[in-house]
């Protein structure tokens, strides 16, 4: 009886990118166009930016020109780049390193009793 073999890609690990950008890149490309798409309501109808009207401008231009933008951005940066600079954004600041914690009971070193 022989062993079946099965074949396996070396790549398996590689995440899928389009355009050069990431999945969570893409999202925000298209949370851009969402944006656009409702501010580009609010604008007049006699507006106009390189001889097209404002509206289209935003709703088509603006996301099409953050796609090379974003990759101009994140050229030579580790993937997940974008993440993690938005996590320092949003995430809460430590002010103070040296302050107690005032949720810590017990402490880590526990010093040996002679």
């Amino acid at each position: 009886m022989s062993l079946d073999l099965t074949p396996v890609h070396r790549n398996l690990h590689t995440k899928v990118t389009f355009l050069g950008l990431e999945f969570e890149d893409l999202i925000l490309v298209l949370a851009l166009a969402a944006l656009m798409n409702l501010l580009a309501h609010f604008a007049s109808d006699n507006a106009h930016v390189f001889g097209m009207p404002l509206n289209v401008f935003m709703e088509f231009v603006v996301p099409a020109l953050a796609v090379p933008l974003l990759i101009l951005f994140k050229y030579g940066r580790p993937r997940g780049y974008l993440t993690d600079l938005l996590r320092t954004f949003f995430s809460p600041r430590a002010w103070c390193a040296i302050e107690r914690d005032s949720e810590l009971t017990h402490s880590y070193v526990i010093e040996e009793e002679e």
